[in-house]
């Protein structure tokens, strides 16, 4: 089928479904393939679920009438999401960055809503799948697009730019994240930027950190923007408190490096001319989730959950925030960082060196790689340490847990009273 044909059937509900277990009526079921599964075999059950139609790529899942069969799904969807993004014809803002890239599109997503009626990316589906069903969310009633849009090789923020044909991009930092697969921080920062390739083919807009020197070097051919440096920080007790425009907002923030997420969704707020009013109130209003900087309560302690994800440049930036954080008792557990290849021995023993010169009261390392370590306190996973320290002793801690998402470190707050 061709693909014009099938955007008119897409077009007449926007639904796209991939997953039998989350099927909408009237949608569209692509049916995806993976290592460990192939979608073509539950066609039959998307089907009868309330699916309309399910795209398959293998003849025997067809049935008449209603399955398409084509070459590729996986290619077919992202062929179909940039032919829907074209149709649109909205602003779109592509987002990606070492760190900080969901928070900073929530943020984001929180300022531009209060005026437009905006999409943006679910959670974290920003790579080839994430982006192609994130701009097959947006409606004929959308009016300003976000995309996230993540990697760990390169070449792929380029794929997902010319799916996704940003109008504005923005990087939020460059950092030692997915080391193994970009080849070291140099193919970070020539990863990364192939969305700045991108919008300078295109004449596109790029906002830029103007603390940033790499980012200003690699803008310079570029129509950019540079982000509104006046928002600064007057507290960071713990919650960040700001100062913008000669008023204060209180945030629900935690850490400096913060900051510059903010300074993004604001400096393009202001571009969309949202009012300071709404951008401080959208901004004060916002709560991280999913273990992204969350602060906790639990019986006598306070936790900062930062369990999402890390990398060396994340977690150094949380221990210095941590650091400067003014708490009588303050206790620190890193969990391994993944994805850092041959990198790895070195970049753990070099948090280890970091961790001996801060002022915090105690430190616990978990995982395979802090165990090789020269760390004093450790363990080779979540389960020894379970078996071997009785964390429930803690009391009246501040405590900052931070790991990659494989470590699942919020497990530990089963164990602390």
């Amino acid at each position: 089928m061709d693909i014009k044909d099938l955007y008119q059937i897409y077009s007449t509900n926007y639904l796209v479904d991939t997953d039998t277990r989350n099927i909408r009526n009237n949608s569209i079921f692509f049916s995806l393939k993976g290592d460990n599964f192939n979608g073509n075999k539950f066609a039959i059950e998307a089907l009868k679920k309330g699916a309309k139609y399910a795209v398959i790529d293998e003849e025997e899942s067809e049935i008449e009438g209603r399955t398409i069969l084509v070459d590729n799904v996986l290619k077919t969807l992202q062929k179909l999401a940039n032919y829907h993004r074209r149709k649109l014809e909205i602003p779109v803002i592509g987002l990606t960055g070492s760190n900080g890239k969901t928070t900073t599109k929530e943020l984001l997503n929180a300022v531009l809503k209060t005026q437009y009626n905006t999409k943006a990316t679910q959670g974290n589906l920003n790579n080839h799948i994430g982006v192609p069903l994130t701009l097959l969310s947006f409606t004929n009633k959308t009016e300003i697009g976000i995309v996230e849009m993540g990697a760990n090789h390169q070449k792929e923020i380029e794929f997902l730019s010319n799916i996704c044909e940003p109008d504005i991009g923005c990087i939020t930092n460059f950092g030692k994240a997915h080391l193994e697969g970009f080849g070291g921080i140099g193919g970070v920062i020539k990863g990364k930027s192939e969305l700045y390739t991108y919008l300078e083919k295109e004449n596109k807009i790029a906002f830029v950190n103007s603390n940033d020197p790499i980012q200003l070097e690699l803008t310079k051919k570029i129509k950019r923007i540079l982000l509104n440096n006046s928002i600064t920080i007057s507290s960071i007790q713990p919650f960040l408190e700001l100062k913008y425009t000669n008023k204060k907002i209180l945030t629900n923030l935690v850490g400096t490096y913060n900051l510059d997420n903010i300074r993004v969704a604001i400096s393009i707020g202001e571009y969309f001319n949202i009012s300071t009013i709404n951008s401080s109130t959208a901004i004060s209003n916002y709560s991280p989730t999913n273990n992204r900087s969350q602060v906790l309560v639990k019986n006598n302690n306070k936790i900062l959950m930062d369990a999402y994800n890390a990398n060396p440049t994340s977690t150094l930036a949380a221990l210095y925030n941590f650091n400067k954080i003014k708490e009588t008792r303050k206790v620190v557990i890193l969990g391994d960082m993944f994805e850092l290849g041959e990198d790895s021995a070195k970049e753990h023993q070099y948090i280890v060196n970091i961790c001996e010169n801060l002022e915090i009261d105690r430190f616990i390392f978990i995982g395979k790689n802090y165990y090789e370590t020269t760390a004093e306190e450790k363990y080779d996973s979540v389960e020894s340490m379970k078996n071997k320290l009785n964390i429930s002793t803690f009391k009246n801690n501040y405590i900052l847990i931070k790991g990659s998402r494989g470590m699942a470190l919020e497990r530990l707050l089963d164990l602390i009273d």
